[in-house]
């Protein structure tokens, strides 16, 4: 069992961090720098999760104390402060991840899981996440598409709103392909921060950058011999582009800061919520990039436009929701399901299986009843005004309630502005991604 270090001067969170934890890993804790820096020295550990701000240490000092003496020991930080400058400060100091405050468990873990057996829990993704099969014409033309490319060296562009399932769809194709057997790396772009993301994509070698303590492994060279998956092509820089193009023709790449090329052998597919194409003729992407990437094309339609989907992915949804929370629900109460069938699903599979995943935990019998689904999908399938739900005892007068309502409010017309992509809708609010998703969680949107 792999070994972890907490330190969070925060002595209930603290607690909650190594109860939650303890069920995966073997946790110890520290409420300081000092003490915890004194833990490292007498004990060996796999990881360090910390947070930024201690009572006696800056997250990045810690950081760098700990990487003169453990210099392959993964850190993962932790910051309430939840800033792009932060991330990458944290980042160019060695830290292998960060994640923002209030603590989303289900995404600490998995970070955590990736940083410790990135490999593993990828194949593990493949497992769970397959694509479902399905009846309708739209799904049926899918897999056409992918049995055709799957066993070609074609680059694939996959688009469709955001939620449609199109990671899902590239690990169709890879599955498919001779290169089911080798990695299949997922990364998103529009999560990556402009000052590292060559670093994450072609890696490092040690020296290239203050805090670039040791030589660090791209995603280009983890799925050497496999499938790397680009989402939301559409944000990367323009010089990191052209990087990527370079990477693509030549079938290498080179580190920041090394000299010598390294030959990569990668089947590529992108996917973006965004017209491609028409960034690509008004400059705003690299239109040879895009001719390259565009071998082969397949559009994901909306889920509202494939309702005949909904039953077959709810019942794929709901097997996966009770492997997760440990449960033995068999199905949905024809109501329930009449529900399922009849809503808009603006945030498509990923909106749907939520929802899924929700009503399960709630549910009590052996098939998930109307009240179990949650009350905004209800209000929705009825048509009813969101503001006709609210209590009528609440304080017109409330200051917090009217600014967290006009800050709600703001969020969705962005997201709405942007066609729901997270990373532009972010720049506009002026937030960092990680903070927006904090913030979608927060006043539960549904994506």
């Amino acid at each position: 069992m792999k070994n972890l270090l907490v330190i969070d001067d925060d002595s209930s969170f603290n607690l909650m961090l190594k109860t939650f934890l303890g069920r995966f890993y073997k946790v110890d804790s520290a409420m300081n720098g000092q003490t915890g820096m004194a833990k490292l020295k007498k004990n060996h550990y796999d990881l360090l999760l910390t947070d930024l701000r201690l009572p006696d240490h800056y997250g990045t000092d810690l950081l760098r104390e700990v990487k003169q003496t453990q210099v392959d020991l993964p850190v993962i930080l932790m910051t309430g402060y939840g800033d792009v400058k932060s991330a990458v400060e944290a980042m160019k100091s060695g830290a292998k991840d960060y994640i923002s405050k209030p603590i989303d468990p289900e995404e600490l873990l998995a970070v955590i899981k990736n940083t410790l057996e990135p490999r593993s829990s990828t194949s593990h993704e493949v497992k769970s996440d397959s694509f479902v099969k399905s009846h309708s014409a739209a799904a049926q033309e899918i897999e056409k598409y992918a049995d055709l490319v799957a066993p070609t060296e074609m680059s694939v562009i996959i688009t469709g709103e955001s939620g449609t399932g199109k990671e899902y769809v590239s690990r169709l194709i890879h599955n498919k392909s001779h290169r089911k057997d080798q990695p299949f790396v997922a990364v998103d772009c529009g999560a990556l921060p402009k000052d590292i993301a060559g670093s994450e994509l072609f890696g490092h070698v040690k020296g290239a950058f203050t805090g670039a303590y040791a030589d660090k492994t791209g995603c280009f060279e983890m799925a050497n011999g496999g499938t790397l998956f680009l989402d939301e092509i559409g944000n990367l820089s323009y010089e990191i582009q052209v990087q990527l193009l370079r990477a693509i023709q030549e079938r290498s790449i080179r580190k920041l800061g090394g000299t010598q090329n390294i030959e990569v052998d990668v089947r590529l597919i992108a996917a973006t919520n965004d017209a491609l194409k028409t960034s690509a003729e008004n400059g705003r992407f690299r239109e040879d990039l895009y001719h390259r990437l565009n071998e082969f094309a397949i559009e994901i339609p909306p889920l509202r436009e494939r309702k005949e989907d909904i039953d077959a992915f709810a019942y794929h949804f709901l097997d996966m929701a009770n492997k997760a929370l440990n449960k033995n629900v068999k199905g949905f109460g024809p109501v329930a399901l009449q529900h399922l069938r009849q809503h808009h699903w603006p945030g498509n599979l990923r909106e749907l299986k939520n929802v899924i995943k929700r009503s399960v935990l709630f549910a009590s019998g052996d098939l998930v009843a109307l009240h179990d689904l949650p009350q905004e999908l209800l209000e929705k399938s009825t048509k009813k005004d969101p503001t006709e739900a609210q209590a009528p005892s609440k304080n017109p007068f409330d200051l917090k309630d009217i600014a967290a309502s006009k800050e709600k409010e703001t969020i969705l017309s962005a997201l709405m502005e942007t066609r729901y992509n997270k990373s532009k809708a972010a720049k506009i609010l002026n937030i960092d991604r990680k903070t927006l998703y904090k913030k979608i969680r927060q006043f539960n949107i549904e994506l």
